[in-house]
Formats: structure tokens, sequence, C-alpha cells
């Protein structure tokens, strides 16, 4: 994919999370199924570091505080309205035992590790965050920069959409003529729909979103070649439990 094609699926994320965030951010406010089936793999006991990329509005910093979870759990997203959704929701929740702080990032800055500081963590997560990320090659940087975040032993638990089990969210695909960008240019997967919701207090308008829709073949492949070795994964989420696909990489 190219730079400029790249680019222009960017900002159509960049216009909704930025017009819609906080319509966004009151319907993410439970964590989702195959979440909480992650969070039993990790020990509550002993203190560890983790990275939330794509953290969103905070439902999940607040449950690492709730599960008295001890060390500390750093949120990164590119969106300025949900990150102030996420500090507001876990104010105060910080403590001796568990640190818990947000930092502004977008992952396609090829620079994005830099505002970590040169931490390393025993995990990383990103929860139904990648699907937004456009171009293999983009896909592949950002696992093998992961792979360089984590300690050795460290986990990488991901989430990835799969919106094309849901025969609703199938009739919300867009044709591309929606847009200025040339459907040539994409690559098989890349998908645009449409949102609709509001608050109470405005009405409701449409809004576009892209969307990578990933093959788990496809992630098998990207895993191994940044490093990583498959542990497990799975299918869960969404009425019939197969809205995300769930892997879990170990270096």
């Amino acid at each position: 994919m190219d730079a400029r094609t790249a680019s222009e699926l960017l900002e159509i994320n960049r216009r909704f999370y930025s017009e819609f965030g906080d319509a966004f951010a009151a319907t993410r406010r439970r964590i989702q199924p195959g979440v909480s089936r992650v969070l039993q793999t990790i020990p509550v006991q002993s203190a560890s570091d983790w990275l939330d990329l794509g953290c969103g509005s905070g439902a999940l910093g607040c449950i690492w505080a709730a599960q008295n979870r001890q060390g500390s759990y750093t949120g990164l997203d590119f969106s300025g309205p949900l990150l102030r959704e996420a500090e507001k929701v876990t104010e105060g929740l910080s403590g001796e035992q568990l640190q818990i702080r947000y930092v502004p990032g977008d992952l396609m800055d090829p620079d994005w590790p830099a505002v970590l500081a040169g931490r390393k963590f025993d995990g990383v997560l990103a929860f139904a965050s990648l699907h937004h990320i456009p171009g293999k090659e983009n896909h592949l940087r950002i696992f093998r920069q992961v792979h360089e975040l984590l300690k050795p032993g460290g986990t990488f638990i991901f989430s990835v959409w799969q919106f094309q089990n849901s025969p609703k969210l199938m009739q919300r695909i867009q044709p591309w003529s929606k847009t200025e960008i040339d459907a040539g240019e994409l690559e098989e997967g890349d998908t645009l729909l449409d949102w609709r919701h509001a608050l109470p207090e405005n009405k409701e308008k449409q809004g576009l979103r892209y969307v990578h829709l990933f093959h788990e073949d496809e992630l098998k492949e990207i895993a191994e070649d940044s490093g990583f070795e498959v542990s497990d994964s799975f299918y869960s989420d969404g009425a019939e439990g197969n809205l995300g696909l769930y892997m879990i990489l170990g270096n």
C-alpha cells in the first residue's frame, strides 16, 4: 500500500474519533467476554508491567485496579477524547501497589515507542485496535516494535474484529465511492463501515470507519515473521461468540 492511500485511510478514522469520540466511549464502558477470558490467564498476585495499545476510554484500566493487580498499567491511544475519558474514570485508582498512566501515541508514527521512554513490559495488550491500521508493512512493523518492548518471556495479547460473522455489521459496509480513495490501491480485507450512534443530547448522524479484516493465517504469518510464537488463539464476543479473534503470542 502506498503512503498516500494509508494516510487517507487514517484520516477517515482520525475524523471519526474526533467527531464521535465521546459517543464511542459511551458504548465501550464494559470489557468484552474475550478480554475477561484473557484476564483470567494473567496472574493477579505478582507485580508486572503491562502496556495497552489502543486503550480507549479506560474500561480495562478500571478492571485492572478492581482486580487489585500490582505493578503498572500504561494505556496508549491517539484519541484525545478517549484518553480524557480514560483519565477521568480511573482518577484516584493508582496507589503504591499499582500505577495507572496514559500517554498519547499513534501506532502509525514509526517512532511511537519513544513516548514510553525506553520502558520494557511483561505484557502488551491490543484489543480491537490493530484492525484500524492500514497496510501489511505497518502491521509487520508494529508487531516487531511490540516484540522489542517486551521483557524476555513476555506476552503479546490482541484481538481483531471479525465483522464478517455478523449479518448486521455486514449490512453496514459502505462503498469506497463515499470517499476520495482509489479502491484499486487497497489491500484485501480493507473495508469501510458506517457508525450510527449518538449521545442522548445529540442527534444521530452517520460516521465512517476504516477496518481491515484479518484472517487467522494472515496474523500467524505476521507473528512468526516478527519473532513470536503463537501460544493460543480463540474466538469470542458478540451474540454468537465469534465477533472477535484473540491471539496470545510469546517471545
